[in-house]
């Protein structure tokens, strides 16, 4: 497993405290690049304002910003700031829904999500629980009993995974066309996992994490939603873990 550089997850907890800030990171959480004027209608604050959250984001390292003809775009940094992201928000509290269709879209995300590149929510909590129900994921004792450190209460959710790669893990997933061993050649950590902020249980991540949610969409058994982030789990996607 490639090593990956460690986030500095104290900054990362006083940043997406902030409300507007941590809606900035929310839009950008399916990978995509947007300018500045899309982030301040996302975050609802002034052109003025949004350009304050985002130099404190690229100065703590969590975006980056390109580039193109008269506009900048601007991407998360890495997917640990992803997993960052999901794992302090289960330790927070989530904005209030005040309409029906922010209940519905909640709901929608619930259900099934990108977090980054990777599967989310209830089915990518489900796609995980499956591959260590046949064996192509196992706990792994030498990391089941790390605590995080004492002066660092977020440590746990983001650095220590108690999971390694099963004896079926190449049978489980050729079946579902991941090439195992092209995905442990790329220079991202192998197998990472997040602690999801709805579900309160990990969900895959890393190059794993995404060659699945890529070989999903490719078959069919998840579609793009309506909105950002929002993914539709088809019958053929339930019947999966159905069997």
């Amino acid at each position: 497993m490639k090593p990956t550089a460690e986030l500095d997850v104290s900054a990362a907890a006083h940043l997406f405290a902030d409300r507007s800030r941590s809606r900035v990171v929310r839009a950008l959480m399916d990978g995509r690049a947007l300018p500045a004027s899309r982030l301040a209608e996302e975050a609802s604050v002034s052109p003025q304002t949004i350009s304050s959250h985002l130099a404190q984001l690229l100065d703590a390292g969590f975006v980056t910003v390109e580039q193109s003809g008269r506009h900048r775009y601007y991407a998360l940094a890495g997917p640990e700031v992803a997993d960052a992201f999901e794992a302090l928000g289960r330790l927070g509290t989530p904005e209030p829904v005040t309409s029906l269709r922010q209940g519905t879209r909640a709901q929608r995300l619930r259900s099934a999500r990108t977090c980054y590149d990777h599967l989310a929510g209830r089915y990518g909590v489900a796609v995980t629980q499956h591959l260590l129900d046949r064996g192509a994921l196992v706990r792994d004792d030498a990391t089941a009993g790390v605590c995080p450190r004492a002066d660092d209460a977020y440590s746990s959710p983001v650095r220590s995974h108690p999971y390694a790669l099963g004896p079926r893990a190449g049978d489980v997933l050729g079946a579902w066309g991941v090439d195992l061993g092209a995905v442990e050649d790329e220079r991202r950590e192998t197998l990472r996992f997040c602690m999801d902020w709805t579900e309160q249980r990990h969900h895959l991540a890393g190059a794993l994490g995404a060659a699945v949610l890529l070989a999903f969409l490719d078959r069919g058994w998840v579609a793009e939603g309506r909105r950002p982030r929002e993914l539709t789990v088809t019958a053929a996607g339930e019947r999966l873990l159905a069997g």
